[in-house]
């Protein structure tokens, strides 16, 4: 136990502030030696506070320790005041507008784009089923431990904040293991997630290979018959990814016990198995020869045990693969691969009643490189995902090979960032994946546990959808179609006076029935103004108010239409005024014609 004047003894400062900062000079004298040692001192207390809240010390040395750390502090910052004062002559610093590094700004066509996107994950969520949750954009440090295996060094960690060693969420995987461990482990449902994630890696951002991205997520907790949910996810997968319309994809599948019992019946070491996985995980971006280099020569595999790997691995198709590996008498013998060759064998069924076996591959050199996955494993790959020239089959191939050169990197600007990787040597990469994992939230049961009492575990399953790269593939498209980038139906314009009441009036009527309506916020515009306003937002309808018509109970509406032209979209020109529709009908008008009935998804040509 501490008392708050031992506190004070321990920590107080080596340095009499007040000899060396003469009140003729003022703080601005203070040396760097000076400024160097109250950062020391502050940092020490701060540890020293941290000791004591753990220590679960008296409140009186709690309270002391608080005192002397903020003296510190005011201490610090007095000084930096001072200094930051003085003119010393040097020149300015500009301050660099930019984006920190895998990170970028969506202006609003992009974002209507984006949202686009997600009201299509979400609404397939609801479609089957699932529920939402949120959960914090940053985790206590042991929590995200130990869960990702070599991809632990892209957690973005933060400081010390209050005594909390804190890191940004590097997926929803992790944080909702923890919730449904906080929950006693008993929820049976289906959960989904969108939200922003975070990995300190090499970031492509024009293929949507971000430091900051945002995933969806959808989950199923509980005990269910077998293979029944991990064949539901894998529809939901297949159903988002056809209404998104990203082209032709594949969703490659694979099962951890499979590929466990192939390392085993290899001869791979068990304190081996995840790092040679992590490394098998690669072939969809190297060709085999450089996977057995980096499985010999970094991971200490032998050579002839990676040749048996890559007998296995090279394999891929569909259930017809099953009756091969069936007939692989040591396979069959090793109790592992046994075990998920027959979940393989009624997943597949199931993927037949959900008519979706043609997106489907049995891919033998998926391994997926997290830690937690315990059963199948999945994602969804298109045309783009592969780096450019590269060979999907390279595995087959047991001619030597030119090793495939790695991703170059951009000239370097002398800004003090690291390099960034060249994007035309680097591919989508998987657009979407999951798998099971049955073990993780009894991870956190039994970490929370007293000694000695047993703690419940509760299997799931899920599917990440990666937001970001599936925009990257959309939004060419998207341009490519004119879509618009904002969903207002009218524009209200006046024509002669300013008519601004009747104008906001007639705005708020229209709002209140459901059509997205907007003006131009001047009290006397120029019509000329008000038609370039609604014509940069692409809007359909122009309702136009004139003093005389209003008083007859009339508007004038005039609908407006784009097309393209030499590749650019331009308004079409008519020489048509309008026509003119009772006021008191003009909401019924709207909603009848067409061009409102057709509104779909953002597209108006």
């Amino acid at each position: 136990m501490f008392s708050s004047r031992a506190f004070c003894r321990s920590y107080r400062l080596t340095t009499n502030f007040r000899t060396l900062i003469p009140k003729t000079i003022g703080i601005r004298t203070m040396t760097t030696e000076t400024a160097d040692s109250l950062t020391a001192d502050i940092a020490q207390a701060t540890v020293a506070l941290n000791d004591l809240r753990l220590q679960n010390a008296d409140v009186s040395s709690i309270d002391a320790a608080k005192k002397r750390l903020g003296e510190l502090k005011k201490t610090m910052a007095a000084i930096s005041s001072a200094g930051g004062s003085k003119d010393t002559g040097k020149k300015k610093e500009r301050l660099l507008l930019k984006t920190a590094k895998g990170t970028r700004d969506y202006g609003s066509a992009e974002m209507f784009c984006r949202e686009h996107v997600e009201r299509i994950v979400k609404d397939a969520f609801t479609s089957y089923g699932g529920s939402a949750l949120d959960t914090p954009v940053f985790e206590r440090k042991d929590v995200l431990a130990g869960k990702y295996g070599e991809d632990q060094k892209l957690i973005f960690d933060l400081m010390d904040q209050g005594g909390e060693q804190l890191a940004l969420r590097y997926d929803h995987t992790v944080p909702l293991a923890r919730y449904l461990a906080m929950a006693g482990a008993t929820i049976q449902s289906k959960i989904w997630q969108v939200g922003k994630v975070y990995r300190r890696d090499n970031p492509v951002v024009s293929k949507g290979r971000m430091r900051e991205f945002s995933q969806a997520d959808l989950d199923i907790t509980g005990v269910w018959d077998p293979m029944i949910p991990d064949a539901e996810i894998i529809s939901l997968l297949c159903t988002i990814l056809t209404r998104l319309e990203v082209g032709e994809f594949t969703i490659k599948l694979n099962h951890r016990k499979i590929l466990d019992g192939i390392f085993e019946v290899c001869g791979v070491p068990q304190d081996k198995i995840r790092t040679i996985s992590s490394a098998v995980d690669k072939l969809d971006k190297l060709p085999w020869l450089e996977v057995k280099k980096e499985m010999t020569e970094e991971k200490g595999l032998s050579s002839d045990v990676a040749d048996k790997i890559g007998e296995y691995v090279k394999h891929k198709g569909g259930p017809s693969l099953l009756d091969l590996l069936k007939a692989d008498a040591p396979l069959m013998a090793n109790t592992s691969a046994k075990q998920g060759i027959s979940d393989m064998e009624i997943l597949f069924t199931l993927l037949r009643a959900y008519k979706v076996l043609d997106k489907i591959s049995f891919d033998m050199s998926l391994a997926r490189g997290l830690d937690y996955y315990t059963g199948i494993i999945y994602e969804a790959t298109v045309e783009a995902s592969a780096p450019p020239g590269f060979a999907a089959d390279a595995t087959e191939s047991t001619a030597p090979a030119p090793s495939k050169p790695k991703p170059s990197k951009k000239a370097k600007v002398d800004d003090g960032e690291e390099d960034e990787l060249d994007e035309s040597q680097v591919g989508v990469g998987s657009i979407a994946a999951g798998g099971r994992y049955d073990n993780l939230v009894g991870m956190f049961t039994a970490a929370a546990a007293a000694e000695g009492k047993k703690a419940p575990g509760l299997p799931c399953i899920g599917v990440s959808i990666g937001l970001d790269r599936i925009f990257a593939i959309v939004w060419p498209k998207w341009v490519e179609k004119g879509m618009r980038s904002k969903e207002t139906m009218v524009y209200v314009m006046a024509a002669g006076d300013g008519l601004l009441e009747e104008r906001i009036t007639l705005v708020q009527e229209l709002r209140e029935a459901g059509i997205k309506t907007d003006f131009l916020a001047k009290k006397k515009p120029k019509l000329t103004a008000q038609f370039m306003a609604g014509e940069r937002d692409e809007v359909p309808f122009a309702v136009i108010l004139g003093g005389d018509e209003l008083k007859e109970g009339l508007v004038t509406v005039k609908e407006q239409k784009w097309e393209f032209v030499d590749g650019k979209k331009t308004k079409v020109q008519s020489a048509d005024q309008g026509m003119k529709v009772r006021r008191d009908d003009l909401i019924n008008w709207i909603k009848k014609t067409a061009t409102y009935q057709g509104w779909s998804s953002g597209r108006l040509i």
